[in-house]
């Protein structure tokens, strides 16, 4: 067997040591091997362990040894991380039922292979012996076979595994959409009869979940498996709600969630960030409330992006994201319109400069977003639209750098502007302070201190009087 890049690592190394030393029995267990042995190219930033003794005492002695801290991940399990560099050690006692859902199955007396079997897929209850001494692959559950021929199945009956934590129901689409495995049937099966029971997990763990899958190489792949199997209804229902809503009156128009789908993936594709592959999920989602026919034009959806943008913020809270998360998926949901409706408006300066802008540092994930967002069946209308993108998308360009938009703001900050007109610190600084932006955004001023100045100048007066 090919070693296991992790070797290489000194704090892996320390661990083992330490164990070996102390005659502690310790294994290295779940995703590391899996990886291993399904991408043995692929970095591993994260490392399991099964410890037979006191794992807190254990984790602190090896905290210890690397200079670092241990941190409790979960009581019930006993599960104590210590990080190394840019690598977290995750030391646990063996698995126990959680609530007694497995009595009536035959279990192993030996405490690592009891944990081994009420693990969660088949490929992820690998072993390998590290202490007292080094051992080979421990794979009571058919692991290595079932990576080979890239299937995701439980090592006990799936309604147990699953009944033992409903997470498993998404963890199983992730891994699926990450590895390319497909879900074994009954375990397929078992995921649509279990999914009511995704409501009894918080909803912070359905959100990490959910952020998982997008971070895959082909996130429709999950999103796909959590639709059919009745999973996004229960979890998450405003992203199932696009589902089956057409887009056009037209035969074989692809719905609202299918286009979505091709957006994520394209977005995924072109390595953009988790931000942009969220709004690349949420930039519809607005449709469903602002869906209206129309005779001549078939379903229409105006203002979808300001509905989208709030109910972003929205979910943002619900799904317990960080603010500057919500923030900046929600400007782009708010934002992806506009390019496209430009090069409809026209391409002005004015208005490529406002749309830079209003993106900011983000304009480049923006033009990810939005050049995922033209999908069609006809490739003559693809062409049609992605050619005036692109001509939006160079105009934007040559005024970003000319006008230095990214980090725009008035060239005469409030100090300046107290200074030259007399007035204390108040709303009024900052009206004559938006004054001058605009200015510089409609191209009456160039975006320069002495022209704005100059514009400050003549425009004080009227200003201070009238207030």
């Amino acid at each position: 067997m090919k070693p296991l890049r992790i070797f290489k690592q000194p704090a892996f190394r320390t661990i083992i040591k330490t164990a070996q030393a102390e005659k502690i029995k310790l294994y290295l267990v779940g995703g590391a091997l899996r990886t291993h042995f399904s991408r043995p190219d692929d970095d591993i930033d994260n490392v399991d362990f099964v410890v037979i003794g006191e794992v807190g005492a254990f984790a602190e002695r090896i905290a210890k040894a690397l200079k670092s801290r241990t941190v409790i991940i979960n009581p019930q399990f006993d599960t104590v991380m210590v990080p190394a560099k840019k690598i977290e050690f995750e030391f646990t006692g063996p698995r126990k039922l959680l609530r007694g859902s497995a009595a009536h199955c035959s279990l192993p007396d030996d405490p690592l292979e009891k944990d081994l079997i009420l693990r969660d897929f088949s490929i992820n209850s690998l072993a390998m012996q590290l202490s007292p001494e080094a051992g080979n692959i421990i794979d009571l559950c058919g692991g290595l076979e079932d990576i080979k021929s890239g299937i995701i199945r439980t090592p006990l009956d799936p309604n147990v595994t699953l009944r033992e934590d409903p997470l498993r129901i998404m963890r199983a689409a992730r891994l699926s959409s990450d590895l390319n495995f497909s879900i074994e049937p009954d375990l397929l099966e078992a995921m649509y009869v279990h999914r009511h029971t995704l409501l009894d997990v918080s909803i912070e763990r359905r959100t990490s979940e959910l952020m998982r899958i997008l971070s895959t190489p082909k996130p429709s792949v999950g999103l796909k498996l959590l639709y059919i199997t009745g999973a996004l209804d229960i979890a998450f229902p405003e992203i199932a709600a696009m589902a089956s809503l057409e887009q056009n009156h037209k035969p074989r128009h692809k719905d609202v969630f299918e286009h979505t789908l091709k957006v994520v993936d394209s977005v995924a594709e072109n390595r953009g960030t988790l931000p942009t592959r969220l709004a690349a999920l949420l930039h519809d989602i607005g449709k469903p409330a602002t869906r209206r026919f129309d005779s001549k034009s078939g379903w229409m959806f105006h203002g979808h992006e300001v509905v989208g943008q709030r109910m972003t913020q929205k979910l943002g809270k619900k799904w317990k994201l960080s603010s500057a998360m919500t923030d900046n998926v929600s400007k782009l949901v708010r934002l992806h319109m506009r390019p496209i409706n430009l090069s409809d408006e026209g391409v002005t300066d004015s208005a490529v400069r406002r749309l830079g802008v209003q993106a900011g540092e983000d304009i480049d994930e923006l033009i990810k977003l939005c050049r995922a967002d033209v999908t069609s069946s006809d490739p003559r209308r693809v062409k049609k639209y992605l050619a005036n993108f692109e001509r939006v998308v160079a105009h934007l360009e040559a005024v970003e750098e000319r006008d230095e938009l990214r980090s725009f703001q008035s060239p005469v900050r409030g100090d300046i502007i107290m200074a030259e007109t007399g007035i204390a610190p108040g709303p009024l600084v900052g009206k004559l302070k938006k004054m001058i932006e605009e200015a510089i955004l409609d191209g009456i001023i160039p975006n320069e201190y002495d022209a704005a100045l100059e514009y400050l100048r003549q425009i004080k007066d009227d200003v201070v009087d009238d207030s």
